[in-house]
């Protein structure tokens, strides 16, 4: 692995030293900023990152964020639902193009994961500037709120929030592992939990979002194509598994006067991954809490997350479907009770298809391709049109320190970036 792999910067050529002129080149700015964003939240045992959702890092991301827009002299303000927005001219004014991610992170997560795309974002104006092209409408850079939930469970808060997805006491009521509240932890923060809720009239002068991300599989890499442009989202949701079995001894119970409900977990696990397989959908249990958590002690509950995605609705629902049924009758042989709770859900993104086609005709026969993966353009786009684009993977790891783009792919996004708004915003 390579220094760039285990710190997440870019692959590629150093930047030159400060003071040489080297002429303007697209993405000039970016290296900067991804080099002072790096070290937030950057978890030293891992090599990943934890940047949660109003914690010490993600407080630390948005000062970082609030730094880059005003030191370009954009408009900077947080939203009713704590998301970041930078804007150059006047908001007022609607039909606004906007751009941008989020800078959150999963559990020991990559860097490119959401920074990519917030980075890319200021440096693409930086890149209009230079090229002295003038908007005609609006341009703004937004820094999403909990994208991942990692912390509170829930994907996309502040995208579902700013759009009416989440109602803001099921938002307030959210808690993480340590038992605190959304609210407690927004209050701590310094934001006020009672204003949050759905925002028509910022959703009103939105007349364009364009998401610029690291792609989170290997399309791209087997192509010749640094950007490809994005042309659904696959649907996908979480759900709760709850075994609950009886709490005994580990040295005492024979095997079979067990009522064990992680036997009944594990081969649900087993079923989730052969019943996606047979179906081409993807199914994977990559949480877990256990009561009593003994080391020496047959648990009394085992709860495990379920993620899974499908090309369309209709294969998913059958998966989850056929997972709950093995887990069903697998938890009737062992004694134990399952129960089943949809966390979330969000139906198949189909982009807006002539802002899709319009970022095709710009950046000129780019790869048009799919994702699995959740993203806010998929939350924002019952609103707004919305569409992405993504950036050369090549190991295709994403959600792992592994996760990576070099740096001439980088800011060939930036440029790409760039190219697409100045087509909205400058005509």
């Amino acid at each position: 692995m390579t220094d760039a792999q285990d710190t997440g910067r870019p692959h590629g050529d150093p930047a030159p030293p400060a003071g040489t002129d080297t002429g303007h080149r697209p993405g000039a700015s970016f290296h900067s900023m991804w080099k002072d964003l790096l070290p937030i939240g950057l978890a030293s045992s891992s090599g990943g990152y934890r940047r949660f959702a109003w914690t010490a890092a993600d407080t630390d991301c948005r000062a970082w964020f609030e730094h880059q827009a005003r030191s370009r002299g954009l408009a900077y303000e947080v939203d009713r639902n704590g998301n970041q927005w930078a804007w150059l001219g006047d908001p007022a004014q609607g039909d606004a193009v906007v751009t941008g991610s989020h800078l959150d992170s999963v559990p020991d997560g990559g860097a490119f994961d959401g920074p990519l795309g917030v980075v890319s974002s200021f440096a693409a104006l930086d890149e209009l500037k230079a090229r002295g092209a003038t908007p005609s409408k609006p341009l703004a850079v937004v820094n999403f709120g909990d994208e991942e939930g990692a912390r509170f469970g829930l994907a996309c808060v502040g995208s579902r929030l700013m759009s009416g997805q989440l109602t803001p006491r099921n938002a307030r009521e959210l808690r993480d592992a340590d038992g605190v509240s959304l609210a407690r932890a927004m209050e701590a923060a310094g934001r006020d939990p009672l204003a949050l809720g759905r925002d028509d009239d910022r959703l009103a002068r939105i007349g364009a979002f364009v998401e610029l991300h690291v792609e989170q599989g290997r399309l791209l890499a087997e192509t010749p194509h640094a950007v490809g442009v994005a042309s659904a989202i696959w649907p996908h949701g979480r759900w709760r598994f709850d075994f609950h079995g009886e709490a005994n001894h580990a040295g005492t119970t024979r095997l079979e006067d067990r009522r064990d409900p992680m036997v009944t977990y594990a081969t649900t696990v087993l079923a989730a991954r052969k019943k996606a397989r047979l179906a081409g959908a993807l199914a994977t249990f990559g949480k877990i809490a256990v009561e009593p958590n003994g080391v020496n002690a047959i648990p009394s509950l085992v709860r495990g997350w379920l993620d899974s995605r499908a090309a369309d609705e209709a294969t998913l629902a059958a998966v989850v479907e056929e997972i709950e049924r093995a887990a069903a009758e697998r938890g009737e042989r062992d004694g134990v009770e399952v129960r089943v709770t949809r966390e979330s859900f969000t139906p198949v993104v189909e982009f807006e298809h002539g802002l899709r086609d319009e970022l095709g005709k710009v950046l000129g026969g780019v790869p048009v391709l799919p994702t699995g993966a959740g993203h806010d353009a998929g939350i924002l786009s019952q609103d707004v049109p919305t569409a992405m684009l993504f950036v050369r993977n090549p190991t295709g790891v994403s959600h792992s320190p592994a996760e990576t783009a070099t740096e001439d792919d980088c800011v060939a996004g930036v440029a790409a970036l760039a190219d697409v708004l100045e087509g909205l915003a400058c005509r």
